[in-house]
C-alpha cells in the first residue's frame, strides 16, 4: 500500500502533538517488565517521527513524562531516563535531519540528562525536515503558573501593563511559543482525558483516541490518525456558513 493512500497531502496537520499511553499495560499483556513497554514505546517514536517526516508534518510533540511521573518507583524513573540519553539522539534526530527540542520544568532533571539534552538541541538545531519536541517534567499547569509568575515580573517592573496583557501575551511566555498550537492531538491506550498535557495551546485542537497501546502504534495508526482529521471540519467558533473551504 501507498504510503499517503488515502490522505489529502495538502491537509497533513502542521502540529501535531500524542500522548504516548500504555506502555506498561502493554507490557503486562505479554508477562513482561513495564521497562519493556517502554523500551518498545522507543522504537514507536522512531516509526512515528519517521513516518511523520515523509508526510510533512512541521511539529510533532511527545507527552514523554509528566511532572506527576515523578510519583512512580525510582527504577522506572532510571529506566525511563537511560532510554531518553540512548536511543533517541542518533538512531531518530540526526539519522532524520530532525530538529529537537525540550519543554518542561529542567530545574527537576538530572544534570547527566539535562547536559545530553542540551547537547542533542545544539547538534540539531539547524536541521529543518521536522521540529520534534519532548514535554519532559513537563506539565501545563506547572507552564502556565511559570508564565503568569514571568508576566507578574513584568508588571511588577513596570514593563508591561496589566491593561495590555491579552491571550497572546500569554501565549508567548509559555515554554511552547516557538511552535504553533496543534492541529491534532493523538491518544493511545484507551483513556478519553489530556492529562494536564497543553491545555491552554489545545483550545482548538482536534481530538482522536484510540485504544492501541503506544507500543502497538505504527505509521498505519498514524495515517488512520490524519484520515480521520482529514474528514473533519475546523470551524474555530465559526458556522459551517462562514467556514471558507480552500
Amino acid at each position: 500500500m501507498s504510503i499517503n493512500q488515502d490522505l489529502d497531502m495538502e491537509h497533513i496537520p502542521s502540529h501535531i502533538a500524542i500522548i504516548m499511553d500504555g506502555n506498561g499495560r502493554w507490557a503486562k499483556a505479554k508477562g513482561l517488565p513495564r521497562t519493556a513497554g517502554h523500551q518498545q514505546g522507543v522504537e514507536t517514536v522512531r516509526k512515528v517521527t519517521e513516518e511523520a517526516v515523509r508526510l510533512g508534518v512541521k511539529y510533532l510533540t511527545l507527552y514523554t513524562f509528566s511532572t506527576e511521573n515523578w510519583n512512580r518507583p525510582e527504577p522506572e524513573i532510571a529506566a525511563l531516563m537511560g532510554l531518553i540519553l540512548d536511543h533517541l539522539e542518533d538512531e531518530i534526530f540526526i539519522k532524520n535531519q530532525v530538529r529537537f527540542r525540550v519543554i518542561g520544568d529542567m530545574t527537576r532533571i538530572p544534570d547527566l540528562v539535562k547536559r545530553r539534552l542540551e547537547e542533542c538541541m545544539k547538534r540539531t538545531a539547524s536541521f529543518d525536515k521536522m521540529t520534534m519536541v519532548i514535554a519532559l517534567s513537563y506539565s501545563s499547569r506547572w507552564e502556565l503558573t511559570h508564565a503568569v509568575q514571568r508576566i507578574a515580573e513584568k508588571v511588577k517592573d513596570g514593563s508591561l501593563n496589566p491593561e495590555c496583557i491579552t491571550d497572546s501575551t500569554i501565549s508567548e511566555h509559555l515554554t511552547t511559543s516557538f511552535m504553533p498550537d496543534p492541529d491534532l492531538l493523538i491518544r493511545t491506550g484507551g483513556e478519553y482525558r489530556i492529562s494536564n498535557y497543553l491545555l491552554w495551546q489545545c483550545a482548538y485542537t482536534e481530538f482522536y483516541f484510540c485504544y492501541t497501546y503506544w507500543p502497538d502504534f505504527d505509521e498505519q495508526e498514524l495515517r488512520k490518525a490524519i484520515s480521520d482529521y482529514q474528514a473533519r471540519e475546523r470551524r474555530f467558533g465559526k458556522t459551517s456558513e462562514q467556514v471558507v473551504v480552500k
